[in-house]
């Protein structure tokens, strides 16, 4: 057979296989005469790539046979989006769950009509892969040139955005209650390992006490005895320690525990360390202790370093109980657990749990607050609004990179609540600025976002809460700025059939 011969065939066979599929059903003769002569056919090894993520998109792809398989790495983890195979045509124009029965024959129109890039990986699954690419000034071509394209392609455009949104809501409650899981075991850590160490602790240190209290009363006189009381009822009626410096208190701590050990004292370190602790000078016992005889002096030292021991350690407990409670509400509050979908919230405490949801990634970065005071409460989803919160909240981190000023602001202007979410980072480019809120348009490194994040959260305060979100960027200062109505939005009016 000659090669024009052969070339010939090829085309007859290439135009027949595209005409079987459903976007190009409805094509004319000279449609199709055109379709074919622009045709890139592409015969695919298994596993071989036809396209990667982050990539520019140049070409518009559609499966003739075999299988591609779409995948997308996310923080570190490939998922399988979706698997596009010739098996499932059966030749019947339906729809599958939602999905339009054309949806598995092509791929990469999405970024084509964004002018962005590729958002997934695509690789040939199974042998003897066969795609037609056609270059995006041809796509476009085609969409002037075939209407009937059109027709199909968009629905299963709308139908792509809605699962990957669908999908984004999973992959980020998933990732919401990793966050929460996270940041409560870390907070936790502190009090919980406090509440062990002072149970550990607190045996030998009533042992001491006991001891102690033995000794003294055996070496004190009753004149003694009552300055001892005073200085018990001293202490009761101190107030917390103002934060001092660290080798301030050090200082004092030894000249505490120097003196103590000069009058005679067993455990002089255990009395340093307690007074210091309680923010005590050093010439603060001296000076109490003046009206004890000096054989009597090691005995009330040692039984005021056990008493000081007993007392930290149940502040400790104390301290970390309610801590443990705090952490417990907040965590309830952040994922609304118990309530109704929608209810009266104040939006400053959703910003808070956030803030200790997240605690672990903002360590480093300096936190200002300036809440108006006397805000009122809003009417709707409080556990969606956390997710933007938090959305908004880990991109300042990220551009922060552990070290700058997040700053969140709320307050009522007119008939709408005003949350700001500040910080000191990168900025985003000015170019990027008006995309930021597209559906799959990042600006993080390939793995390291879906580019939904922001779309999601325009759409749980545009759409939920019929508010609006805005991006304000230079070097150093961005604000995202989230304005909430005020007064619940009026029902839809009803309508008659």
């Amino acid at each position: 057979m000659s090669a024009a011969a052969t070339h010939g065939r090829e085309e007859k066979e290439l135009r027949d296989a595209l005409y079987g599929l459903e976007i190009f059903a409805g094509l004319t003769e000279d449609q199709l005469d055109w379709l074919v002569s622009v045709s890139e056919p592409r015969v695919l090894a298994d596993g071989e790539v036809l396209f990667r993520d982050g990539e520019e998109a140049g070409c518009f792809h559609v499966l003739l046979s075999g299988g591609l398989v779409v995948t997308k790495v996310v923080d570190g983890r490939e998922e399988v989006l979706t698997r596009h195979s010739t098996e499932e045509d059966g030749g019947a124009a339906e729809e599958h769950d939602g999905k339009p029965s054309a949806a598995h024959r092509f791929t990469g129109e999405l970024p084509l009509l964004t002018d962005g890039s590729y958002v997934a990986t695509a690789a040939a699954s199974g042998p003897a892969t066969t795609v037609v690419a056609y270059p995006k000034p041809v796509f476009f071509e085609m969409l002037t040139r075939c209407h009937g394209v059109a027709a199909v392609l968009l629905p299963v455009l709308a139908w792509r955005i809605k699962s990957s949104e669908v999908q984004a809501r999973k992959r980020a409650t998933v990732e919401a209650l990793g966050t929460l899981a996270a940041g409560l075991a870390h907070e936790l850590n502190n009090p919980a390992a406090a509440v062990a160490r002072a149970a550990q602790e607190l045996l030998p240190a009533l042992e001491r006490l006991t001891g102690t209290a033995y000794a003294w009363g055996a070496a004190a006189t009753a004149a003694e005895r009552t300055v001892m009381d005073r200085i018990a009822v001293e202490l009761d009626e101190l107030p917390p320690p103002d934060t001092t410096d660290p080798l301030a208190q050090a200082d004092a701590e030894e000249e505490i525990a120097d003196w103590a050990e000069e009058a005679g004292a067993e455990r002089p370190g255990l009395l340093g360390s307690g007074a210091a602790d309680l923010g005590l000078e050093p010439d603060w016992l001296p000076e109490r202790l003046a009206g004890v005889a000096a054989d009597s002096l090691p005995a009330a030292l040692d039984h005021l370093g056990a008493l000081l021991e007993a007392r930290s350690l149940a502040a400790e407990l104390r301290a970390a109980g309610p801590r443990i409670s705090q952490l417990v509400a907040a965590t309830r509050d952040y994922a609304n657990l118990d309530r109704a979908p929608e209810q009266r919230f104040a939006v400053a405490e959703g910003l808070e749990n956030t803030l200790v949801v997240l605690r672990a990634k903002l360590a480093g970065i300096t936190i200002v607050r300036a809440y108006d005071p006397g805000l009122p409460e809003l009417t709707g989803y409080p556990g969606e609004l956390n997710q933007v919160w938090t959305n908004l909240v880990d991109n300042a981190a990220e551009a922060m990179e552990g070290a700058g000023t997040l700053t969140l602001r709320v307050r009522a202007e007119g008939v709408c609540m005003v949350v700001e979410v500040g910080d000191t980072g990168r900025g985003i480019p000015e170019d990027v600025l008006p995309r930021i809120f597209e559906p799959f348009y990042t600006t993080k490194d390939v793995g390291k976002g879906t580019g939904l994040g922001l779309h999601l959260s325009y759409r749980i305060v545009t759409q939920r809460h019929h508010g609006s979100i805005t991006a304000r960027s230079r070097p150093g200062e961005t604000r995202m700025v989230v304005r909430l109505p005020l007064a619940p939005a009026p029902p839809a009016p009803a309508t008659t059939g």
